[in-house]
């Protein structure tokens, strides 16, 4: 009897260690992360500012006069100046016509400075050494929130030789200016203090689900839940009277919470470049696959004919065709339906299949409907 309990002990324990190293192995794909790093708030949000500007100082190696554009704006900044001069006057290679972008963080004040890009609009070989002469920096509504001015660096070379040879290194039409641009107006923004809306980065209904959790977790009191899924994408989070004057220290409590995100199953082909990537939870239904390659090859020589001596024909040359079909020994796999994506890929792999082979594989199987995720091409 003794023997019988301490053999159902046993097999107690051992069930209890498979079931949490399962446990343990499928939480393993998915890890905790902080809930400010899968989230923003809504209305915070940065936005977006451009401005067309000039680049002078270039060591000849600005915009020819056959981009008008520079030509232009090169003379009507010099009479804004009260230098009177016509295009047809100006004739220089030191300037060059660019276009200036930024991104206006949210909550930037006034005297705040900020990064731009300058990207050259016309044929300028290099922007390096040059300097980006005052650009204003308007937003899509048409408002001016920054201007930009300052030294412009691209991180490289472009150096040209006498006799054409050129050396490059990094991408010489297009600078950037470490804080080149003060911010001059700001974006009215104000947080409510009853009520902050979380949005997913990543949309997924488990994921919102296990935010609305750990928020009502840590913050509930006498069985108010404060937090509540509205859709997959919004968590929406009533802010406690004890916090109600402390908004940053609230949502600081919040982004910091841990959570375990959810995943989409989805497989994403890039056939440009043969990269695949493909989620944990993938699965396939059993499903037998059969790949092959055939190679067609043509090969056209020519060949000189000659006619028999003491005849009356020709010498000509004719055209010879050799065609040769090679096909590779198909491999048969069966797959069952507890495989995922990654035994199918492994299978392939000691097979010798090619990213190309893999796409093509995993194509007829999401035709065939045993491939449960979304199969998207890019």
């Amino acid at each position: 009897m003794n023997d019988k309990l301490k053999f159902i002990k046993i097999l107690l324990v051992l069930f209890v260690l498979m079931v949490s190293l399962g446990i343990q192995a499928e939480e393993s794909h998915d890890p905790l992360v902080s809930i400010g790093n899968i989230t923003r708030i809504r209305g915070v949000r940065t936005n977006q500012l451009h401005g067309f500007g000039l680049i002078i100082g270039l060591a000849g190696t600005g915009d020819s006069n056959r981009y008008g554009a520079t030509v232009t704006s090169h003379a009507n900044m010099l009479n804004n100046m009260g230098i009177e001069v016509t295009a047809d006057q100006i004739n220089s290679r030191n300037v060059a016509a660019v276009m200036v972008t930024a991104v206006l963080p949210a909550f930037a004040h006034e005297g705040d400075t900020i990064d731009v890009t300058v990207s050259s609009l016309g044929d300028a070989r290099s922007l390096q050494g040059g300097t980006l002469f005052m650009t204003p920096l308007r937003a899509a509504n048409g408002e001016i929130y920054a201007v930009a001015q300052g030294p412009s660096s691209i991180g490289g070379f472009n150096v040209q030789g006498a006799g054409g040879q050129e050396q490059r290194q990094n991408h010489p039409t297009v600078a950037t200016i470490p804080n080149g641009a003060m911010v001059e107006r700001e974006v009215e923004f104000s947080l409510s203090n009853e009520e902050i809306v979380f949005l997913l980065d990543n949309e997924n209904s488990e994921t919102a689900r296990n935010i609305t959790n750990a928020i009502n977790q840590e913050f509930e009191e006498f069985g108010q839940r404060y937090a509540n899924a509205r859709t997959s994408r919004e968590v929406v989070v009533e802010v406690p009277e004890s916090y109600r004057n402390d908004l940053v220290a609230f949502i600081a409590e919040v982004e910091k919470l841990e959570v375990r995100p959810a995943i989409e199953a989805r497989v994403i082909i890039n056939e440009r470049t043969g990269t695949i990537s493909m989620g944990h939870n993938v699965r396939i239904s059993t499903v037998t696959v059969a790949h092959g390659n055939l190679t067609v090859s043509i090969d056209s020589s020519q060949q000189v004919s000659q006619p028999p001596a003491f005849t009356d024909g020709e010498t000509v040359i004719t055209e010879e065709t050799d065609i040769t079909i090679e096909e590779d020994e198909a491999y048969f796999m069966l797959l069952p339906s507890t495989s995922s994506v990654q035994d199918l890929v492994a299978v392939l792999n000691t097979i010798g299949a090619t990213p190309r082979d893999i796409i093509a594989i995993l194509q007829n199987i999401k035709a065939q409907g045993a491939l449960h995720a979304k199969l998207e091409l890019r």
